[in-house]
């Protein structure tokens, strides 16, 4: 299955296997989920709310970690998992001796292809998942007329019956499980018809036969009853029938066209080119197994845009958002039930949308987030008597937001807070006051709940979140017990949410009594503090291990996604935070050396990013993609997805984000040009790339300097640019030294208070490499050109 090729539509995911006997078309739709609507908020939370804080505050973690398994993770259900349609098998008699075999998935126009030869003959497949059709589309042909044989059957492990149909199609209807106490509710139905030239086209009961074709298009229609996350009952079979006889109105070349005139829309945006070397004549598995010592720096370019690709492919305008294998998924129990997991996961699946120029992708998780925020109001009631709303560190396409999976994992109410960010990114990148005004009620009651849960601990007194965790660690001083109080990250997002809150709300003019409590709020949050050994402290206390070496780095947030940290505004924090991540260390998970790759180009460090992306480009040869094994360490399937292991997407999406941050900055008040190219990249060209405040750049590079610079304003307003070479200004504008504050209003610099530290801490001053500050007016809908100055 790591092998098999993907393809998708947002809606419709497909795998395409290859072979040339049998070929197997894996199938997904984004609504086949176990389970229906059901809430799983613990009602005994309420009440021991007060008396787990106690424990926390008086140290005795045991007993408080204890009473929230029983009394605040949930006792029903602990998620429903995301589950596959089945499979379409076609077998091809007489392709047993084949030869001349080639299969590729292209991602300039999202079709995936299968050639060889057999008897005399060239065979050729051609899949995509059609965007404007909403049908996968199968098409097959070969240069001797009536030679296309070959018998089609589905399959699922689902509850399901497939059976013959009317007018040549096949049939395949079924439901979900049942999981965890909840009635499995979700009815699907996949339709399977064949238009052949020539030949022909014979049904018995489960499978269909084509006979001496020229040619034959397969169409693949699959629809369910869900119609929201609270509601089931539409017509699945309608459905499926409306999307096939809408797909047949058209012939195949103009169904193509269509598909690949709306994938390119997107696609083409951004373009990434750092050379090309002989490695590209190799298949994609060599290619990857020979990276990290060879010289083949178009991998790096195919691994960016295959992220770009897969966040197109499993997350369209009216669909679900990306999980946690985004579409593609053969089970139907995946590893951690592929749902999402959002104290990391679901957002690291939505990092490159604003900056690779796909903020389209990302609306389906706003929907999700409004969703969360009306289901989540009431979970914030029932177990914390709070306003406002609340999720955990996991929820599904049934929006539940209780606390699940033990309270060393999910003991954690910030889940909403983290998710929330990603509107206030849309925004800054973006600058839609209408897009601002329709999110502000979701940013608005995430405050809420932080306003009515934060809760003074004794010793400072400071505000704090409490119970939480550190997502998924603890401290060596009591590695079973994660429960604490004003972890670190908690601190950071808490921050962040106030700030564009009371950010929103004066955009938009309203809630200024509201705006005025968070202030005032703000100010009592913990600050962030370095520990004995220069570190960033992760939790309240300085407790962090410099032998811990755990995945998640959470309490690096303010570094990134966040701009908390700056080796401009917060040295001594910048100098703390490479020192938790030293200690961290680079190897790790997939999706953990994703993130990684992000943080060290935060750190200004190109040439240790770049370490992690070749990390990431390891090979990994064990293919059984359910096998859960951290000490394996992560990389990179033969078909590019990223391994855990095993498989979860938000590794390709955590490096596609990567590789742009090292590139282009825009967190800090400035457009920072090439700040962290690593040796392996001296020349290079990259456009597309979109900054906060809605410029998109292009950049070219030779010798490791930028040598033209061309940023469009689609906003207007002020630009300011930083880079290490400097600039002269062309095409007859003024290109000024900075000085004072940047006036763009989407530049968003927190202020962050002083930090405490420890008087064992040894900090170094940040050694940065010199770097130059440019100001220019922009109109919005022109293009600015800078080049290298003599």
């Amino acid at each position: 299955w790591v092998e098999a090729l993907p393809v998708g539509n947002g809606r419709l995911g497909a795998m395409i296997f290859g072979g040339p006997q049998e070929e197997q078309i894996q199938l997904n739709e984004n609504t086949v989920w176990a389970g229906s609507p059901y809430n799983n908020a613990n009602p005994k939370a309420l009440k021991a709310l007060p008396v787990i804080r106690k424990l926390i505050f008086e140290g005795d973690f045991e007993k408080a970690q204890d009473m929230a398994n029983k009394d605040i993770i949930s006792q029903t259900a602990q998620g429903m998992p995301y589950q596959t349609v089945g499979s379409l098998f076609l077998h091809f008699p007489g392709s047993e001796n084949y030869t001349n075999y080639y299969r590729d998935l292209n991602l300039s126009d999202a079709t995936a292809t299968v050639k060889y030869d057999a008897d005399g003959v060239t065979f050729k497949r051609v899949v995509f998942a059609s965007f404007p059709d909403q049908v996968i589309i199968i098409r097959l042909t070969e240069d001797r007329p009536g030679k296309i044989n070959f018998t089609a059957s589905m399959k699922s492990p689902e509850k399901s019956v497939v059976s013959a149909r009317g007018k040549k199609k096949l049939e395949l209807d079924g439901i979900t499980t049942d999981h965890e106490g909840i009635k499995g509710k979700v009815k699907f139905s996949s339709l399977v018809k064949v238009i052949c030239s020539g030949g022909q086209t014979t049904l018995n009961d489960t499978s269909l036969s084509v006979a001496g074709a020229d040619t034959a298009t397969i169409y693949i229609s699959i629809a369910t009853n869900f119609i929201n996350y609270h509601e089931l009952g539409a017509d699945q079979l309608k459905l499926a029938e409306n999307y096939l006889s809408g797909a047949l109105k058209k012939n195949y070349t103009e169904a193509l066209n269509d598909q690949i005139a709306y994938y390119q829309k997107y696609f083409n945006r951004v373009h990434l080119d750092l050379g090309v070397t002989d490695s590209v004549k190799n298949p994609t598995d060599v290619r990857i197994n020979d990276f990290a010592a060879g010289n083949d720096p178009q991998l790096v370019s195919l691994y960016f845009q295959f992220g770009r690709y897969l966040l197109i492919s499993s997350s369209e305008p009216g669909g679900q958002p990306a999980n946690l294998q985004g579409i593609w998924n053969s089970r139907l129990y995946p590893p951690w039930d592929s749902k999402y997991t959002i104290n990391i996961n679901t957002e690291m699946n939505y990092w490159p949308s604003e900056v690779t120029n796909l903020s389209e992708m990302s609306e389906p998780l706003v929907q999700m987030l409004k969703e969360l925020s009306v289901a989540g109001r009431k979970t914030a009631k029932e177990m914390y008597g709070a306003g406002g709303w609340v999720a955990h560190h996991n929820t599904d396409l049934w929006r539940m937001t209780g606390a699940i999976d033990g309270a060393y994992w999910g003991m954690w109410p910030c889940g909403g807070a983290w998710l929330s960010q990603q509107l206030w990114y849309k925004y800054i990148y973006n600058g839609s006051r209408e897009f601002l005004s329709s999110v502000y009620p979701v940013l608005k009651g995430a405050s809420e709940f932080f306003n009515n849960f934060l809760i003074e601990e004794p010793e400072h007194p400071w505000l704090v979140v409490c119970p939480s965790v550190s997502p998924e660690n603890s401290p060596a001083i009591h590695p079973k017990y994660s429960i604490t109080a004003g972890a670190t990250i908690d601190n950071q997002l808490v921050f962040d949410l106030f700030n564009e809150t009371i950010r929103a709300a004066d955009i938009l003019g309203k809630d200024k009594n509201f705006s005025d409590t968070l202030k005032s709020k703000l100010k009592r949050l913990p600050p962030m503090q370095v520990g004995r050994w220069g570190q960033l402290q992760e939790w309240l206390h300085d407790w962090d291990s410099p032998e811990d070496h755990n995945r998640h780095v959470s309490h690096l947030y303010g570094l990134y996604p966040s701009n908390q940290i700056s080796p401009f505004r917060t040295p001594k924090l910048f100098e703390a935070a490479e020192t938790s991540l030293r200690a961290r260390g680079d190897e790790s998970t997939g999706w953990s050396m994703g993130w990684k790759v992000n943080l060290w180009a935060r750190l200004l460090d190109g040439n240790h990013a770049y370490k992690l992306i070749k990390d990431q480009l390891k090979l990994v040869k064990n293919l059984d993609y359910n096998h859960i094994n951290f000490g394996a360490g992560g990389g990179t399937y033969p078909d590019m997805f990223d391994a855990h292991p095993p498989f979860q997407i938000d590794g390709n999406f955590g490096c596609t984000a990567g590789i742009a941050e090292m590139l282009l900055q825009s967190h800090d008040g400035f457009i920072f040009i090439l700040p962290a190219l690593p040796g392996a990249w001296p020349e290079g060209t990259v456009s597309g790339l979109k900054a906060r405040g809605g410029f998109i750049v292009y950049i070219d590079w030779k010798n490791g300097k930028a040598s033209k610079i061309k940023i469009k304003s689609l906003l207007g307003g002020n630009c300011r640019v930083r880079s290490y070479d400097k600039l002269a200004a062309d095409g007859g504008f003024k290109l000024e030294e900075a000085k004072g504050e940047n006036p763009n209003p989407f530049y968003f610099v927190p202020q962050i208070k002083q930090p405490l530290i420890s008087p064992e801490a040894d900090i170094k001053p940040v050694n940065l490499k010199e770097s130059y500050l440019y100001d220019f007016q922009t109109e919005a809908g022109k293009t600015y050109v800078l080049t290298l100055s003599d």
